[in-house]
C-alpha cells in the first residue's frame, strides 16, 4: 500500500503531471454550510491550514504536452478528501465549464467519501456530480480518471467510476466500502488485498496501474487518439476478384490456423500508433481473448476491438469478452469515434460456464448494438471466423477481409460431423458453404480483400502495413459520410443479404 510519506497532495500531483507553469485555478472561496463559530467551522479552518487548500478538491486548467485540459484533483489532507456541499458544487462547476469550453477533463480523486459532518445532504450531492459528469460525457468530450490512494465510498461510487479511461496509483486503496465501517459493523476485519488497485485491475475494473510519473505520457497518448486531428488519406486501390488466385477453401483455412500468422497484436504493433490498451468490462470481468485499445491508423483515430488469437489459446472467447466488446461500443458512441472490430477466433467458448454466464444473450446484444451503433464501424476479418463468436463483432459499415480469412457458422470439421457424421469431409464442407474471402466478396458480405503474398504468416510486417493502409483509407471514407445516411446504408446492406 502507498504510505502517507509517498502520497502526493493535489497541488504536488498537478506539478508532476501538468506542463510547467500551466496551472490556472478556477476556484472561488467556498461558501460553507455552517456557522462561523461552530466546531465544524473550526475543523474546516484547521484542515485548510494543514493541507494548504481551501477545500477537499481543487479545480482549474493546465496543459499536458501542450494540450489544454480541465482538472479536478482531490486533497486527502483536507478532512480525508471528503465531499460536502462546497466541494460538490466546485466539482459540478468544473464539469460545466469544461463542457462549455470543450476541454477534456482529467480527474484525480483521493477521498474517503462524502462528508459525515454534513450528513445526508452531502451524501445526496453525489447525484448532481454524477449528472454533471454524464452531461459532460454526452457532449463527446474525453473524461480521464486517475484513482489515488485512497479513493473510497461515494466518490468511487460516482465520478471516480465514470471515466472513459480509468487508471490507478500502484498499491492504492480503492473500493466502495470503508474497512473501518465493515469492522465496526461485523466485528471482523475486511479481507486483505481486496481493495487494492492491482486487484481491481485483475478483475477488469480499471485499465492500468500507473505511477504518477507516467501519467502525462499516458494522458497525452489517450488524448492524441480522442482529440487529435482526423486527416484525409490517399486512395488505396481495390483488388479485383480476378486478381486473386482461385484456391480451395481448405487452403485458406489451414493457412489461417498457422501459429505464425499475425493477429491483432501484430496489426497494432506494426500498423498503428498511439496505442493505449484498455482492460476489462469495468464491471468486474476481463477476457484475455478480447483486446480493446485506443489507437490511430495513420491520421485515423479509432477504438479497436480485436479477438486475440494468442489470448484464446487456453481460454476460448467468453461471455465476458463480449461484455468487454460492448464497453468498447459504448465508448465509440460516447466519444463519436470509429469502431474497428477484428475477427480472429476459432469460436466462442462451448462450456457449462459459458451457457450459465449468458453466451447467447451476449452475442445477441453485440449484434444489436453494433448494427445500430451511430459511430462509423469497420470490421476486419483477419484470420479464423467461426460461429457466433465471430458474427458478434461483424456488423459494420464496411467489411475488409484478409485473403485467407474465412467465415463459417461452424468450423468445417463440425459441419462435416453434422452432415457426414465424421470430420474427414471438412474440406468438402468448406467449399460447399462458401466460406472463402472471395466467396464472401461475391455474396456482398465483404467489401474489400487485402492480398497475402502468398501468406500473411510469411510476410507479417508487409501484410500488416497493407492492412493498416486499407484501414486508414476506409476510416477516412467513412468520416466523410453523413451519419444518418451511413446508418441507413448499413441497415439496408444487411436487410438485402440473401434476397433474390
Amino acid at each position: 500500500m502507498t504510505s502517507s510519506t509517498q502520497r502526493l497532495g493535489a497541488l504536488e500531483l498537478l506539478t508532476t503531471v501538468l506542463d510547467e507553469g500551466s496551472w490556472t485555478s478556477w476556484d472561488r472561496t467556498p461558501v460553507q454550510p455552517t456557522a462561523p463559530d461552530s466546531p465544524y467551522a473550526a475543523e474546516l479552518a484547521a484542515a485548510a491550514e494543514r493541507s494548504g487548500c481551501d477545500e477537499a478538491v481543487i479545480t482549474g486548467e493546465g496543459r499536458i504536452r501542450g494540450r489544454r485540459v480541465a482538472v479536478i484533483a482531490g486533497e486527502f489532507r483536507f478532512l480525508a478528501g471528503s465531499i460536502g456541499a462546497a466541494a460538490a458544487e466546485r466539482i459540478v462547476l468544473a464539469f460545466e465549464r469544461a463542457r462549455r469550453e470543450e476541454l477534456p477533463l482529467f480527474a484525480a480523486p483521493s477521498s474517503g467519501g462524502t462528508r459525515m459532518q454534513e450528513g445526508t445532504p452531502a451524501f445526496v450531492g453525489m447525484i448532481k456530480i454524477s449528472a454533471a459528469c454524464t452531461e459532460f460525457k454526452q457532449a463527446g468530450l474525453p473524461y480521464l480518471v486517475y484513482l489515488r490512494h485512497p479513493t473510497t465510498g461515494g466518490v468511487f461510487a460516482s465520478w471516480g467510476s465514470l471515466g472513459h479511461v480509468t487508471v490507478a496509483e500502484p498499491g492504492a486503496t480503492v473500493g466502495f466500502l470503508g474497512a473501518r465501517v465493515y469492522e465496526a459493523l461485523f466485528e471482523r476485519p475486511f479481507p486483505d488485498g481486496v481493495q487494492v488497485s492491482e486487484n481491481l485491475y485483475e478483475h477488469g475494473l480499471i485499465d492500468a496501474i500507473l505511477p504518477v510519473e507516467a501519467l502525462a505520457e499516458t494522458a497525452d497518448r489517450a488524448l492524441t487518439v480522442l482529440m487529435g486531428p482526423r486527416e484525409n488519406l490517399p486512395e488505396v486501390p481495390e483488388l479485383q476478384r480476378e486478381q486473386l488466385p482461385d484456391l480451395p477453401a481448405w487452403e485458406s483455412i489451414t493457412r489461417s490456423r498457422r501459429p505464425e500468422r499475425p493477429g491483432v497484436r501484430a496489426l497494432l504493433k506494426l500498423g498503428a500508433t498511439d496505442v493505449l490498451p484498455l482492460h476489462g468490462t469495468g464491471q468486474g470481468e476481463n477476457d484475455p481473448g478480447l483486446l480493446m485499445a485506443l489507437a490511430r491508423f495513420g491520421g485515423a483515430p479509432c477504438i479497436v476491438l480485436g479477438q486475440d488469437r494468442r489470448g484464446q489459446l487456453l481460454d476460448p472467447l467468453s461471455p465476458a469478452g463480449l461484455r468487454m466488446a460492448q464497453r468498447g461500443m459504448r465508448l465509440a458512441r460516447e466519444l463519436n469515434l470509429p469502431l474497428v472490430s477484428v475477427i480472429d477466433t476459432a469460436g466462442a467458448a462451448l462450456s457449462k460456464e459459458a451457457e450459465e454466464r449468458g453466451m447467447a444473450g451476449e452475442i445477441a446484444r453485440c449484434l444489436a448494438e453494433l448494427v445500430m451503433l451511430d459511430a462509423p464501424t469497420l470490421c476486419i476479418l483477419l484470420g479464423e471466423g467461426t460461429g457466433g463468436g465471430a458474427l458478434a463483432l461483424m456488423p459494420a459499415d464496411r467489411v475488409i477481409s484478409a485473403q485467407h480469412s474465412w467465415l463459417s457458422p461452424l468450423p468445417p470439421e463440425g459441419a462435416s460431423a453434422i452432415v457426414h457424421r465424421d470430420t474427414s469431409h471438412a474440406p468438402e464442407m468448406a467449399d460447399a458453404q462458401r466460406v472463402r474471402s472471395i466467396d464472401l466478396l461475391e455474396a456482398g458480405i465483404v467489401d474489400r480483400i487485402v492480398a497475402e503474398h502468398p501468406d500473411a504468416a510469411d510476410e507479417p510486417a508487409e501484410f500488416c502495413r497493407r492492412m493498416s493502409q486499407t484501414i486508414q483509407h476506409e476510416l477516412a471514407e467513412l468520416a466523410r459520410q453523413d451519419r444518418a445516411e451511413r446508418l441507413a446504408a448499413r441497415l439496408e446492406r444487411y436487410r438485402d443479404l440473401g434476397r433474390a
